[in-house]
């Protein structure tokens, strides 16, 4: 029972993509908060949300391959 290092290499590079949004998303939503009377608030604060987001799907979907690229036939 061998790894597919093609399907593996493409989980880490989900991960590698997740790394820098799990950072960037908060410092993002940090701004927006300490910027409220702004009138881009909310466009600050949703960039800094969907960032999140995107980071916290991408790590999802590199644990699932990663996952997938050890266990599947």
């Amino acid at each position: 029972m061998g790894t597919n290092r093609k399907i593996l290499s493409k989980g880490i590079s989900y991960m590698s993509w997740a790394l820098p949004a799990l950072f960037i998303g908060p410092a993002i939503v940090h701004f927006a908060f300490i910027n409220k009377l702004q009138p881009i608030y909310w466009l600050i604060l949703s960039i800094g949300i969907l960032v999140c987001l995107t980071g916290m799907v991408m790590v999802f979907l590199g644990i699932k391959t990663i996952i997938k690229s050890m266990f599947d036939k």
